[in-house]
């Protein structure tokens, strides 16, 4: 089994079982003038296959930062992109939402980038899951490094990804 498959299914498992007793009810409001975006139809990212994601605010999305990110750092992609939403969001995978739930999750290569609707839910996760690797909170993403290959990206690398992130929001905004 790939090892980065394996690593985002124990992710995902946390993530779950986090979600079910994790949800603090309340959660601050996203900005009066967002809007909600459709759900985007199935595409296909990598090997992985994926169905509609949840509504999203509007602005930057996980794959778009994705793309983002590999441009600010000089090269052509992340390594693998692939779209694994179902593994963060209750929604996605057809279950009940939940508060908490990410609206987009895209994993590559170098780092996992998981897209939240407000900065409130991007930090609980952040905080739930330091224990499990190197989470580090960008205003409502949070990007992270628990996967075999993404262990490797060095600490410059992880802080040019930071930065390049807060550069890309500040852009959308």
């Amino acid at each position: 089994m790939n090892h980065r498959i394996a690593a985002a299914l124990l992710a995902a498992a946390a993530l779950a079982l986090t979600a079910c007793t994790a949800d603090s009810g309340s959660e601050s409001k996203p900005k009066q003038n967002a809007t909600p975006v459709s759900p985007q139809p199935s595409v296909e990212m990598g090997t992985a296959k994926v169905s509609s994601t949840p509504p999203q605010i509007a602005g930057l999305t996980a794959k778009q930062a994705s793309v983002e990110l590999a441009d600010a750092t000089g090269v052509t992609t992340l390594g693998n992109p692939a779209d694994n939403t179902t593994s963060c969001s209750n929604k996605a995978a057809g279950k009940k939402a939940s508060t908490n739930d990410c609206s987009q999750l895209i994993t590559t290569d170098t780092v996992s980038i998981y897209e939240y609707k407000t900065p409130k839910a991007a930090a609980h996760w952040v905080d739930a899951m330091k224990a499990n690797g190197d989470w580090r909170q960008v205003d409502r993403f949070a990007l992270a490094w628990t996967a075999r290959d993404q262990k490797m990206t060095s600490k410059e690398r992880r802080v040019e990804l930071v930065v390049a992130l807060k550069k890309a929001i500040a852009k959308q905004r």
